[in-house]
């Protein structure tokens, strides 16, 4: 038994530095200087502690711009994709309308589609509109693509939800929105919180749509720009990754503010 717990913990812990080993490289190449990198190699220690690499990314990219950009949209792709969910959700799990079940499907089928498949109708739309080149066309767009799977999640939760207690409140004379948020939502609150941590970090590194709708420098978002530091006969190898550094830590961040949340979220629904 002893043996097959030191093999457990052993393949636990290879796995463990499997995963982190690429972030621990991203992190001595940030801080290294290019003919550092350039002699020594990238899983050399850095020979001094090199910023340069850090504020060349901030200023070629306008990083402060950028990184306004995704925190607002992402923000606000989180709040309203969650919303929207809860309300599709209520209607399907709650309201038992007809065909609930082609409606479900209907959206899973929307979810797996592939986005360079939507890329065309949605940059079209969005020039009808006059909403090409505007961050505003991002958070629309996946607003609806991310309330998708939120849909189908709390669809799932609310279709086992108590009879019992939405007859009780009907008796009592409650309306539907009175019952969907006195009685619905106080039990899907850490599921939507959980969604809501989900539908932040997707958004946030989600590259292909918003480059292809934000062509302006003002509008565009962290991945875009990161990406604009590859060239394609140049690369400079310790921006590159002083900028993936940079990018990474509002994500990073985010998780650990809201660990707690996330993890009682997982918690609660499994309970259920």
């Amino acid at each position: 038994m002893n043996v097959q717990r030191w093999l457990v913990l052993i393949l636990i812990a290879f796995a463990a530095l499997v995963f982190v080993a690429p972030f621990i490289i991203m992190l001595l190449n940030a801080f290294k200087s290019p003919s550092d990198y350039s002699t020594s190699g990238p899983l050399s220690i850095p020979s001094e502690f090199y910023l340069e690499g850090l504020k060349t990314f901030w200023t070629r990219v306008d990083f402060g711009t950028k990184l306004w950009n995704s925190v607002w949209t992402s923000g606000l792709v989180a709040i309203f994709a969650v919303i929207l969910s809860l309300l599709n959700a209520y209607a399907i799990g709650v309201g038992k309308i007809k065909g609930r079940l082609s409606i479900v499907a209907l959206i899973l089928l929307a979810n797996m589609l592939p986005q360079e498949t939507l890329i065309y109708p949605l940059f079209t739309m969005a020039n009808e509109v006059g909403l090409n080149n505007s961050p505003w066309t991002i958070v629309i767009i996946f607003t609806v693509i991310q309330s998708a799977f939120g849909t189908y999640l709390l669809a799932s939760v609310l279709g086992t939800f108590p009879p019992a207690l939405l007859e009780a409140a009907e008796l009592d004379g409650a309306s539907r929105w009175r019952i969907l948020w006195q009685v619905v939502y106080p039990v899907v609150r850490p599921t939507m919180a959980v969604l809501m941590i989900f539908f932040f970090i997707w958004t946030w590194n989600e590259f292909f749509i918003p480059l292809v709708m934000l062509t302006s420098n003002d509008a565009q978002t962290v991945p875009i720009a990161l990406a604009s530091l590859q060239g394609d006969r140049m690369l400079d190898v310790p921006t590159l990754n002083a900028g993936a550094l940079v990018s990474l830590l509002p994500t990073l961040i985010f998780f650990l503010i809201f660990q707690r949340t996330l993890t009682r979220g997982v918690t609660a629904g499994a309970v259920k």
